[in-house]
């Protein structure tokens, strides 16, 4: 069942020795309320954030600097040894994630926007290892077969408890136009649209969907997406669950299942910029995929976590979204079939780029500013109700 979110018009921590400021306002939720408090600031337009074992955390600056906050302080130093990038449009330096393994490997995954030549980029991801606040032994494990705008690169990243690598690709503002089952978004020939599947080191693994079938990429297990710029692994069933961007309207959570076709652009729920005309053919068709939940207008969904802590203990399993023109995170609760929207949160900070649980048990939160200003993260801390 799909599940429509209407919205109407706007209406300390152990890991980071960041002092609560005693003039902070308390927000309140409906289960929880909460402060905020600055973790890092002066960072520009910060992508995404990882926690590493001993507590340092590092965070993705899209012009192409990987940052770390250690004890408290954003180091003036970036980490050296990330690739070039492509800083334009949306691209850049973009997800970061620790391997499952880091504390015995120290391998850290970073997607980016990749030059391709003449000013072109496609999605791509190296791994190298984190020794002495530098990259070394960096590898190139996985370089997507797209082309277009510089946009919708999707590359998130994440791990499944099998030790798989999931990784997120756009569909590069490819137009729909013409006939839509002909988007390269449906065409399994390319990388566009696609969530990718992997082993830890960029080998395709056997059992992919599309292994062995003629015309297809191997690497590809789901594809019809658009912009999935969110990616979480439930922590109790495994399922692999995104968030997608939709155009003007129509963001879309989805659950990412084996060889699935989620019907981008041929269904969906949103219209062209603008003006509004049509984009789908309709908002369902037999052989493709229903989103679980859909925002109407959209938010700009960013990212996707799945709380687990025990800070919040009300919203243990909450699912939280980013919003970038939403300026929020939404937490979502999810029965098995149906997800109930119980909070907007955070709604006087700016665009929320990523959300994710600290080892604390804390909710972080990166602010995106599109004129590249220093922004910053931060982090929720729970205040207790008189």
């Amino acid at each position: 069942m799909v599940r429509r979110t209407f919205l109407l018009a706007a209406a300390a921590s152990a890991l980071f020795a960041v002092p609560a400021i005693a003039q902070s306002p308390v927000y309140k939720s409906s289960a929880h309320d909460y402060r905020l408090v600055t973790v890092a600031d002066g960072l520009v337009q910060p992508w995404s954030m990882a926690f590493l074992p001993g507590g340092d955390m590092l965070v993705t600056e899209r012009p192409g600097r990987l940052r770390i906050v250690r004890g408290g302080k954003l180091l003036p130093t970036p980490v050296t040894g990330v690739p070039e990038v492509v800083y334009r449009g949306q691209g850049g330096l973009l997800d970061v994630v620790a391997h499952p393994n880091f504390a015995t490997n120290k391998l850290v995954y970073l997607s980016f926007s990749k030059p391709t030549g003449g000013g072109a980029a496609t999605t791509a991801v190296v791994r190298g290892r984190f020794e002495n606040n530098a990259l070394v032994d960096v590898k190139e494990i996985f370089v997507a077969d797209t082309k277009g705008a510089p946009g919708h690169f999707g590359s998130r990243i994440a791990f499944d408890k099998s030790g798989m690598m999931f990784i997120t690709v756009g569909e590069r503002q490819a137009p729909p136009s013409g006939d839509l089952e002909k988007h390269p978004a449906q065409d399994l020939s390319n990388h566009h649209g696609k969530v990718i599947r992997l082993f830890d080191d960029g080998r395709v693994p056997p059992d992919n969907p599309f292994v062995g079938k003629a015309g297809a990429k191997p690497e590809i297990w789901s594809y019809g997406h658009r912009n999935p710029q969110g990616l979480a692994i439930h922590p109790t069933t495994g399922d692999v669950w995104a968030t997608e961007h939709g155009p003007q309207g129509g963001d879309e959570l989805n659950l990412i299942q084996k060889g699935l076709n989620y019907g981008w652009p041929v269904v969906g729920f949103g219209v062209n910029y603008g003006p509004g005309q049509a984009i789908h053919a309709a908002t369902m068709r037999p052989g493709m995929e229903q989103p679980k939940n859909v925002w109407v207008p959209s938010i700009a969904t960013s990212s996707l976590m799945i709380y687990t802590g025990d800070k919040f203990p009300a919203w243990k399993g909450s699912f939280f979204v980013g919003g970038l023109a939403g300026q929020r995170i939404v937490r979502l609760t999810y029965d098995g079939k149906v997800f109930n929207v119980e909070d907007n949160l955070v709604r006087t900070q700016g665009r929320i780029r990523d959300v994710r649980q600290g080892p604390d048990g804390f909710i972080y939160f990166s602010i995106d500013d599109q004129q590249a200003k220093p922004t910053a993260v931060m982090r929720m801390e729970p205040v207790a109700r008189r």
